[in-house]
């Protein structure tokens, strides 16, 4: 009787979790560099806080890589972001590639041929 009554009322169920429930990951064996094997397209990070580095993430984008920019730096100053997102913009609407913002600091900038899906994938489910 009592183990069906802890059952009903949740007496089994860990009320908290501590430091000891937690698992340390080591993810430096999955960030291996393959560098005998080349690719067509590229998956690159940048930081952006002038606008002379946009020249340097446009050719990247007429390479045929995907970034990642990080808009961190600029996003207090609206002229300087507005700008940057323009030319960036600009590169996608010539390659007919996407744009798109990610948790507020983060631009993902595609090439030809790849676009953004923006709904979000929770549990397998759309």
């Amino acid at each position: 009787m009592a183990k069906l009554i802890d059952k009903i009322l949740g007496g089994n169920v860990k009320s908290s979790t501590s430091a000891e429930d937690y698992t340390e990951i080591d993810l430096s064996k999955y960030e291996e560099v393959l560098e005998d094997e080349p690719a067509e397209t590229y998956v690159k990070i940048a930081e952006v806080s002038s606008i002379n580095q946009v020249s340097a993430l446009k050719q990247e984008i007429y390479n045929g890589n995907i970034l990642m920019v990080d808009i961190s730096n600029i996003r207090g100053d609206d002229l300087l972001r507005d700008r940057v997102l323009k030319e960036l913009k600009d590169v996608v609407v010539d390659v007919h590639g996407d744009i798109a913002g990610v948790k507020g600091n983060t631009v993902i900038v595609t090439p030809t041929g790849i676009k953004i899906d923006r709904s979000k994938i929770i549990g397998g489910k759309y």
